[in-house]
């Protein structure tokens, strides 16, 4: 059974082979659970997302028009789970926040990561989640997870053009990140 494609596991769930869906599940759940931590930031929410986007994609199998990939479809179902949580997220902070005046000193932050990582790879991945999540989602979904512009373009819902455009300005805002932390020279 592992050796199906996608379509043809969607095709054996609809003919009610519900059972099936577990090998959708154990095929995009690391990806989507990986991508899914560096978008909310916490565990626990991505696990909890994680289940959400699941439990949505199997409600809409039927909806499924097989016009792009099954991982396309579902990552977009990932990404919007992950915007609703992070709007409901920010609401919520407001509504306690509104009456305290905070200062961070996120120099203390960065020192930390930088001083706390082992490897150059381990230090990108957490500077991109210093990144607007946004910035940080199309990376991760074109360096990690290996999508196409087009498979990003479809799950973020914009313009291949515009897609290209968000990869662009996010590689430039990783790099001036980089730049400003001085790490070039240990990445070279």
């Amino acid at each position: 059974m592992k050796n199906l494609s996608d379509i043809e596991i969607i095709e054996s769930i609809k003919r009610g082979n519900t059972a099936d869906f577990s090998l959708l599940v154990n095929r995009y759940k690391d990806k989507a659970f990986s991508l899914l931590k560096r978008l909310l930031k916490c565990e626990m929410d991505a696990e909890e997302a994680l289940q959400d986007s699941f439990l949505k994609a199997y409600s809409y199998l039927n909806s499924f028009r097989h016009e792009s990939q099954f991982s396309t479809w579902f990552y977009k179902i990932v990404y919007n789970t992950a915007l609703t949580r992070i709007s409901s997220k920010k609401r919520k902070i407001e509504q306690e926040m509104s009456s305290i005046d905070e200062n961070l000193d996120l120099s203390v932050y960065d020192n930390e990561i930088y001083s706390s990582t082992e490897s150059p790879r381990e230090y990108i991945l957490k500077m991109i989640d210093k990144l607007p999540a946004r910035n940080a989602l199309v990376i991760i979904l074109y360096y990690v997870d290996g999508l196409s512009i087009e498979e990003i373009s479809k799950v973020l819902d914009i313009s291949i053009v515009n897609t290209k455009v968000l990869l662009h300005r996010s590689r430039n805002a990783l790099r001036d990140l980089i730049l400003k932390h001085n790490y070039q020279e240990e990445l070279l």
